[in-house]
């Protein structure tokens, strides 16, 4: 029961995240679209969302836990709000300012949460290590519902009531809130160990360099990610000019990969084992 309780506060402040952050996803080259922007000014904007989260991402874990990973998820709120609110403006520079914003706050969502709650389950209540995967398997589970419940939502606010490309994006807003008020509410602060930035990447580099499975299999990662992300820039322009509803659109996309994750999950069971090789 104890368990229980803390993995529902855990979800009620991680969950409003995720689907603010899936809100976003239909309607953004949309919105810059609306705004009269060309498709290679919409590339930069897309090029420095890019770029900030790689950034960041190489900081994010050393922020954090320098900061305070509750502290961490209250300022990923706060950054993510204001990358929402900036959307309203149709100036370029201020929406640049938005993308990486959003960078920050894509980095912080994916270090700062999860750190927040291993620390919380090992060290301050001491339950079974075995455990933090069944908590992040159901955390997967509802980020996939989430997902495809985000696409329809997004295209409700957007085209049923009309109320244009830039809705979702002010939707998510009372969401980021409502995940900031839980994590202040009724998280308890906690650190990680403070290590020179310079020694982390050393540490990660050598890593690389030093064992080709790594190397390997990192390029075929970059190499996957490659193709996705020239699918979320091209995916709107095809679509859009032939009057597809871009929100059920993304919701397909979402169900399709929570199937792909179920087959996974169901090829490699003790049923069929067929594992990776």
């Amino acid at each position: 029961p104890a368990f229980r309780r803390f993995q529902r506060g855990y979800y009620r402040g991680y969950l409003p995240a995720l689907a603010a952050d899936w809100l976003q996803g239909p309607y953004l080259y949309k919105l810059y679209q609306h705004y009269r922007f060309l498709e290679g000014q919409i590339a930069i904007l897309y090029v420095c969302g890019f770029a900030s989260s790689v950034l960041f991402g190489l900081v994010s874990s050393s922020l954090v836990d320098r900061l305070g990973r509750k502290k961490s998820c209250v300022l990923f709120s706060l950054t993510y709000s204001i990358c929402c609110l900036v959307k309203l403006s149709r100036d370029y520079l201020v929406l640049v300012v938005g993308r990486v914003l959003g960078g920050l706050s894509t980095a912080l969502l994916f270090s700062a949460f999860e750190a927040w709650y291993v620390h919380e389950h090992v060290e301050r209540y001491d339950f079974p290590t075995e455990w933090i995967a069944v908590t992040f398997s159901r955390a997967a589970f509802w980020n996939n519902v989430i997902a495809v419940g985000a696409g329809g939502a997004a295209d409700f606010f957007a085209e049923w009531l009309g109320l244009g490309p830039v809705a979702p994006f002010m939707v998510s807003i009372p969401l980021l809130a409502l995940s900031g008020f839980f994590a202040v509410k009724n998280w308890d602060e906690n650190y990680g160990k403070k290590r020179a930035f310079s020694k982390t990447c050393g540490d990660g580099l050598k890593c690389l360099l030093s064992d080709r499975r790594v190397l390997l299999l990192g390029t075929i990662q970059a190499l996957f990610e490659s193709v996705i992300y020239i699918f979320i820039f091209l995916w709107t322009p095809v679509l859009d000019p032939h009057g597809a509803p871009l929100g059920i659109v993304f919701s397909g996309f979402m169900a399709a990969s929570m199937l792909g994750s179920s087959l996974y999950r169901l090829a490699v069971s003790k049923r069929y084992h067929l594992q990776p090789v």
